[in-house]
């Protein structure tokens, strides 16, 4: 069993705890480091990123919705809405007309 470690934060040089528990969580997580900051530094990183973990779980920002950019439907020519800037060398689609021309995911 795993015993509870004492890290220094790489960001304010706090001590904190790596409990027995933590460590088996990240381990049933498939983590195989060691967190390098304490937990309000980790909170605060968090909040810079817009609350994203970059662990997928399927929404923008924790929750916030991405920046949407207005265009134009290249093959039915309906004012959309994108979540990327359109740069102008690609054509953008409007939901619609790209889940009919977008390949099924397997």
């Amino acid at each position: 069993m795993a015993q509870d470690k004492q890290i220094q934060c790489t960001d304010c040089g706090t001590t904190f705890t790596f409990s027995a528990e933590d460590q088996e969580f990240f381990r049933s997580k498939g983590y195989t480091n060691e967190p390098k900051r304490c937990p309000s530094c980790r909170a605060a990183r968090k909040a810079e990123r817009g609350g994203s973990t970059g662990m997928g779980g399927g929404s923008f920002g924790g929750g916030q919705r991405a920046q949407m950019y207005p265009a134009v439907c290249a093959a039915c020519g309906q004012n959309t809405q994108v979540p990327f800037q359109p740069r102008g060398d690609k054509p953008v689609y409007c939901s619609d007309c790209f889940r009919k021309i977008k390949p099924p995911t397997r």
